[in-house]
């Protein structure tokens, strides 16, 4: 009985012991300023595994043990906390919201660095911000708010790309588009991403932040981080939207009457037409019989439909402490305001993190993309040329394939059925796979694995009377291609800092892989309609082409940064790469950079300024390469050609019209930048300012060649251009209270491209409108001062012209115009500045963003001021002003039925006008359901939206008042303004 009882007590005791050192903590945890509760919240015991989170009514309940635990709390988007439990039960904590955690920390080349430490020129923007506008391309979002960065859309067809240049234009023939790094892999389309998928996207500008990439970063660099799982209660987002989009400001053409009236004028000048009793003998009978009848029709308003984009996106952030997922889905519908233009993205993305013992951490991201695309033939070049005269179906209801039995086949032709198809199929994989290893404080050594893989085929059917073939035998394509692209990294970092100086080294290696392959076929007069592209077996004419392309980079570099007390900043960069596009001897280059900042805030005369709340000036000097050219550009090959031999075909070869050049290398840029960042009023007002100065020499140029070399022409290393110019950005937070909120950013972007020097010491090349001191891309051409006036008919005489031609200035002031002498640069497609005006406001619940773009000082040079036709045969755009007696017009030259367009005298000089215009590029109106009315349900947050983009356009030419001056020129699948409503909820 004693043993018993005395382990009974022993027992009891232990019991008693345990319950002492074992309790409960319950609590909740709150936002500091709202006091609103949040769900989800990760609490661990500091120094355990033993954690929770807490409920969708911010509660939490854990059962610890120990005298004085510490819960380390933790939640995206709030500075994380160590809070004390003690000896208590029941805990009130609150987060404060870390509102400077994306804006402080920014991502560069191959790790982060504290904005307060940066030295480059780089730009950050958030995901949130990319997502506030609904498109299909996330660089669309931040068209004319990152200053230095040029974006414009030339087409308005579904799933068309942006074009985007970085400080300017640098070569002439290779490439100047950025590298695209997505989670540290290069990738080429950032069109197949969702915005919403995007945490944030950093835009790399000057030679000492883009130095770490080598030769890929000679353009600039944009890197984009997705979006990472969070530890605790999972969250899930949806987001969609949907929106009808229309033509946007596309130039009209003549209606009935007023063709009529041009014929009419166009045989008057010849003396054919005197009154309507003369409208027989210069319309044909179709043509008569139709304007008896008043058979007339809008090709324009029978090809233009409203189109549409929809958008569903589902995202899921979960995990632990060790293992952290984000998974989404995506598809996104693109239907254009054509008819048979429409595009289908499917995307799925995932994104794993996982802990591995105490050093280790790995990882991957995937994303799988594939598109399904039917792709119209431009049909606009036909509708806005063809007579308004006639019918689209005969007395029997049949189509009309030939419109009053003419020669050009109806613009609606491809909409009939099994006339015409056009058919894209294309998937790209992105897959990376990383492993990092931290055996102590400071030191990081990475290895990362990055698989692109890209497949796509096109088939095409045209048939007799599509636009295509108009009447020749039917003809179908199929046209495939394959390319993966590996890129293995391995780098190691060391960070330490010793009393005032810090420093973080970083060695980098790199090997890029590149492979290509494609085949394509085609074949005439197939048996069957229906077969489309899929039956070339059994055509005629059959003809198939392969090719394949491959390249390599090889790559080491390394990196450091330092700090003296915080405030005397050095970065130092070294990169050699290694390219397989260039000459033996010349595949490798070194390229240096160096950059210097010096914090003036953190000086202890400016410590206590009320007015200056940060301040700092860097500089930053560098050389950057490009090989950005065709694979085996070095290479002379052979091509086969047409030969016979005693009236018999028989095989032969000749050399390409391109010669290859054996001492091609790299083509450099030298760029200087001076930046500026400075803070008011504790922060109220902050702004950036740069100013560049790129000079890029041995360019990599496609030179022609006298044809007595017998080849056409050679890439080589010659020529020079500059660009120079200054950046402003300036955010202005100009209210901010409980209820009302009004923040303001203005950004400006001035550009000044030039060639500096062309092959051979030459200040021009006229046949490629390249011209040393001026833009590479420039008009050259006869100046239009306007159209010779009854009252000049003397003077216009001594040109050997009348009165209703066009006049244009004699420059030489010699008495004759001649293509030598009386040419100038009419202007550029580069404009004088570019720029942005946002304004946000805030009102409780709601919110309201209004966004201007400007682009100014380009010309444009537009197809529809060409599209004149002086015979009065086609028809003509409704802004032609033409000159007769009647009407002294300083537009557009004399209708005359004797002379076509391109025989009339300087008529190129017609299409050029000031392209300047201001766009309101987006106004999007939001309600955000308050927290307090979703505290009890399991939905964290409702979002819905409105939006408007591209709703009105003022451009200063008034020639342009019908058109939308983005695109540059051109009329194929016009622009469109969208209007959408969207809704983002949280679970």
């Amino acid at each position: 009985m004693s043993k018993f009882y005395l382990l009974t007590v022993g027992f009891c005791f232990f019991c008693s012991f345990l319950s002492a050192q074992t309790r409960k903590i319950s609590g909740q945890v709150t936002d500091a300023k709202s006091g609103e509760t949040l769900i989800g919240v990760s609490i661990l015991v500091k120094g355990t595994s033993q954690g929770t989170s807490t409920d969708t009514n911010g509660k939490f309940s854990l059962n610890i043990s120990g005298s004085e635990p510490v819960l380390v709390v933790n939640y995206v988007g709030y500075l994380k906390e160590e809070v004390n439990a003690g000896n208590q039960t029941q805990l009130q904590i609150k987060l404060t919201p870390n509102e400077t955690a994306l804006s402080e920390v920014v991502v560069i080349g191959y790790g982060t660095v504290k904005k307060r430490d940066l030295t480059g020129s780089v730009v950050s923007v958030k995901g949130e911000d990319i997502a506030k506008v609904p498109s299909s391309n996330p660089l669309e979002s931040i068209q004319g708010k990152v200053p230095g960065v040029d974006i414009t859309r030339s087409s308005g067809a579904a799933s068309s790309g942006v074009n985007i240049n970085i400080r300017g234009t640098r070569s002439i023939s290779a490439g100047n588009g950025p590298l695209i790094i997505v989670d540290g892999v290069q990738y080429s389309s950032l069109q197949d991403l969702n915005p919403n998928d995007i945490a944030s996207m950093e835009i790399l500008k000057d030679a000492s932040s883009t130095a770490i990439y080598g030769s890929r970063g000679a353009n600039g660099v944009i890197l984009i981080t997705t979006k990472k799982g969070i530890s605790g209660l999972a969250t899930v987002s949806l987001n969609t939207y949907y929106g009808v989009s229309k033509v946007s400001r596309y130039p009209s053409v003549m209606n009935a009457e007023q063709y009529i009236e041009q014929r009419r004028q166009a045989n008057r000048t010849t003396g054919n037409w005197s009154s309507p009793a003369d409208d027989v003998k210069i319309f044909n009978s179709a043509e008569y019989s139709a304007i008896q009848n008043k058979e007339f029709l809008n090709y324009q308003d029978l090809i233009f439909h409203d189109g549409s984009q929809q958008d569903y996106q589902l995202g899921v952030r979960a995990g632990t402490e060790k293992t952290k997922v984000y998974f989404s889905l995506d598809y996104l519908d693109e239907k254009g305001v054509l008819k048979m233009d429409k595009s289908s993205r499917y995307t799925a993305r995932l994104n794993l993190d996982q802990s591995i013992g105490k050093y280790f951490t790995t990882g991957m991201q995937g994303q799988f993309t594939h598109y399904e695309q039917d792709n119209r033939r431009d049909p606009l070049n036909q509708v806005n040329k063809i007579s308004p005269l006639g019918t689209l179906y005969d007395n029997e209801g049949k189509f009309i394939a030939y419109p009053l039995a003419g020669t050009f086949v109806s613009p609606l032709a491809d909409e009939q059925p099994n006339v015409y198809s056009n058919q894209t199929i294309i998937n790209r994989t992105l897959l990376s796979a990383y492993m990092e290893f931290k055996p102590f404080k400071g030191l990081v050594a990475r290895s990362n694995l990055g698989v692109n893989l890209n497949s796509d085929r096109t088939g095409t059917y045209a048939d007799r009377f599509s636009l295509d073939r108009n009447g020749s035998v039917p003809k179908a394509t199929y046209s495939a291609s394959n390319g993966h692209l590996i890129n293995i990294e391995n780098y190691i970092t060391y960070s330490k800092e010793i009393k005032d100086h810090a420093f973080t080294v970083t060695g980098i290696n790199s090997l890029l892989y590149n492979r290509s392959d494609n085949i394509a076929a085609s074949g005439e007069n197939q048996l069957l309609k229906s077969q489309l592209f899929y039956g070339l077996g059994n055509t005629q004419n059959q003809a198939v082409n392969t090719a394949y392309t491959m390249n390599n980079l090889i790559s080491f570099a390394g990196r450091l940064n330092y700090a003296y007390k915080g405030k005397y900043l050095l970065t130092a960069t070294g990169r050699t790469d290694g390219s397989s596009k260039l000459a033996e001897g010349n595949k490798w280059a070194f390229f240096p950079s160096a950059a210097v900042a010096w914090r003036v805030s953190d000086e202890q005369f400016l410590k206590d300024n009320k007015i200056i709340s940060d301040l700092k000036l860097k500089y930053s000097y560098g050389i950057a390469g490009s090989d950005n050219i065709n694979s085996y550009s070095t290479q002379s090959s052979l091509s086969r050609i047409g030969f016979a031999y005693d009236d018999a075909p028989s095989l032969a070869y000749g050399y390409s019209p391109r010669v290859g050049n054996l001492a091609l290398t790299w083509e450099k840029t030298k760029t200087s930048d001076f930046g500026l960042e400075i803070a008011l009023f504790k922060n109220r007002i902050t702004a950036t300012v740069d100013y560049y100065d790129s000079k890029t020499y041995d360019l990599l140029l496609n030179r022609s060649l006298p044809p007595t070399d017998g080849v056409i022409s050679v890439i080589q290393n010659i020529a020079k251009t500059r660009n120079k110019g200054i950046e402003v950005y300036i955010s202005s937070k100009n209210i901010v209270n409980k209820d009302f909120q009004w923040t303001t950013n203005v950004s400006f972007s001035r550009n000044r491209e030039k060639i500096v020097e062309l092959a051979g010491g030459a200040q021009s090349d006229v046949l490629n409108s390249w011209f040393v001191g001026s833009p590479i891309q420039s008009f050259y051409d006869y100046e239009k001062i306007g159209i010779w006036q009854t009252a000049d008919a003397a003077e216009a005489a001594k040109y050997g012209q009348k009165a209703g031609d066009i006049r244009v200035s004699d420059l030489n002031n010699d008495g004759k115009i001649d293509a030598t002498n009386d040419r100038k640069i009419i202007g550029t497609n580069r404009p004088d500045w570019s720029g942005g005006l946002e304004n946000t406001f805030t009102y409780k619940s709601w919110d309201l963003n209004i966004y201007l773009f400007a682009r100014m000082g380009q010309t444009v040079y537009a197809e529809f001021l060409r599209r004149y036709d002086p015979q009065g045969i086609n028809n003509s755009s409704t802004i032609i002003n033409y000159w007769k007696p009647e009407n002294a017009s300083n537009d557009f030259p004399r209708p005359n039925k004797n002379i076509s367009f391109n025989s009339t005298l300087y008529s190129t000089s017609l299409g050029y006008t000031d392209g300047s215009f201001i766009r309101l590029r987006n106004i999007t109106l939001g309600y955000t359901v308050p927290k307090s009315t979703l505290e009890k349900s399991f939905i964290k947050s409702v979002r819905v939206y409105a939006t408007a983009r591209n709703p009105f356009t003022y451009t200063k030419s008034s020639l342009l008042k019908e058109y939308d001056p983005e695109r540059g020129g051109s009329e194929g699948a016009p622009m469109t303004k969208l209007y959408t409503v969207g809704l983002n909820v949280t679970f």
